[in-house]
């Protein structure tokens, strides 16, 4: 059985849509699945508003180290991270809150960046990357949306923009032309890597490989599905690229477990056969 029947086996044995996109970094081979459909980014889209941001900075538009003063306002209509749970008043600068939004997740934080930015400039940056089906609509997604939205309602992308922007953003560790695509200085391009390998979060991608494996990741949940998109790395190398979204996911199972349990391991089982054949 090839890698790419086995990733598919993964994903044909769920009732619920999976798409991904992997990239062999060692030998080049890519293998997808719905890759180039657009669907819910939910936090991944965060990796490219820390790239908007970084870009914003690199032109001197932003300063990173400017005082961000956490007010009650920024809690509103928020449900991940840790900030909404503290008392107003903490300050941290912008460079922290880019590290809260991405290995924390924290959407006050994210609120934060994207008070220094618009919804229009990110989504512009995504398309002169050519992320053509990354799309950011809005600032924090409403609370109230059902199971079943549309995907005008959210921010969208695809498995295969995803794999372009870490692609890119690992190029930019060592190229000038992919700095240059990016809008960034060298500097915030290894600090844009190491943000990423920083995740704190062990569910998804992580989940199947060896507890010490070096990951650089975004993950997300949404009312439809969670996702995950990494580099994911082996003697401090890079392995291979995977990004993997799961949409229409049930709120159950038929034997009663969460659905986004299911998603998050089926995730984590493609990561796995990807860890176990590429090494072989």
């Amino acid at each position: 059985m090839t890698t790419s029947d086995t990733l598919n086996a993964i994903c044909d044995a769920q009732p619920f849509v999976t798409r991904f996109m992997v990239r062999n970094l060692v030998t080049g081979q890519e293998i997808e699945r719905g890759a180039h459909e657009e669907t819910p980014s939910g936090s991944t889209r965060k990796t490219s508003i820390m790239m908007a941001l970084l870009k914003a900075a690199t032109e001197g538009r932003v300063d990173l180290d400017e005082p961000i003063t956490y007010e009650k306002r920024l809690a509103e209509e928020v449900a991940s991270g840790m900030l909404r749970y503290l008392t107003p008043g903490l300050v941290i600068s912008l460079r922290d809150a880019v590290s809260g939004m991405m290995v924390l997740s924290d959407n006050v934080c994210t609120k934060m960046v994207l008070e220094r930015l618009t919804l229009a400039e990110v989504d512009g940056y995504c398309k002169d990357l050519g992320m053509v089906n990354t799309h950011h609509r809005f600032l924090i997604p409403p609370l109230a949306l059902p199971a079943d939205h549309a995907l005008t309602t959210v921010t969208t992308t695809s498995a295969a923009d995803q794999v372009l922007l870490l692609q890119t953003i690992l190029d930019a560790q060592t190229s000038v032309e992919a700095q240059q695509r990016l809008g960034c200085r060298e500097d915030l391009c290894h600090w844009a890597m190491q943000t990423l390998k920083n995740q704190v979060l062990r569910y998804g991608i992580r989940s199947r490989l060896p507890f010490e494996t070096l990951v650089a990741s975004k993950s997300g949940r949404g009312k439809r599905g969670r996702m995950d998109a990494g580099i994911v790395y082996r003697n401090k190398a890079p392995l291979f690229i995977i990004t993997a979204y799961t949409d229409q996911v049930p709120q159950a199972m038929p034997d009663g477990t969460p659905g986004y349990t299911v998603a998050l391991e089926t995730m984590g089982r493609l990561a796995q056969a990807c860890w176990q054949d590429f090494q072989a």
